[in-house]
């Protein structure tokens, strides 16, 4: 299993994402303080970790799913459950990433 927690930031909700391969798929398990992401939970259960990692073909699932429950485009937690899917997949090394954000001088 591969785990994300998810700290989103100036809202204060927080995120965890398990992802476990089951044969091809990667299910999801994913609890948040957000109640858009709760939805996008709901709803985002498994995936192809293929079509996750990649724009060739069709824009990842879980963009999909989160532009249709979740209205804040800046919001971390896709890109969260992406990055425990490709961990869990076997096609990264688990790693810590990080954008520090202010105003610039």
């Amino acid at each position: 299993m591969a785990k994300a927690e998810i700290e989103s930031g100036q809202c204060g909700f927080a995120t965890v994402v398990i992802a476990s391969m089951n044969g091809k798929v990667c299910s999801l398990s994913i609890t948040s303080d957000c109640e858009a992401i709760q939805k996008l939970a709901s709803e985002l259960t498994e995936v192809e970790p293929f079509r996750e990692i990649s724009f060739n073909q069709n824009a990842p699932l879980t963009f999909e799913m989160a532009a249709k429950s979740c209205p804040h485009a800046a919001c971390p937690v896709p890109v969260g459950i992406i990055k425990a899917v490709e961990i869990e997949a076997g096609m990264a090394v688990p790693a810590d990433v990080s954008i520090k954000l202010s105003k610039a001088s």
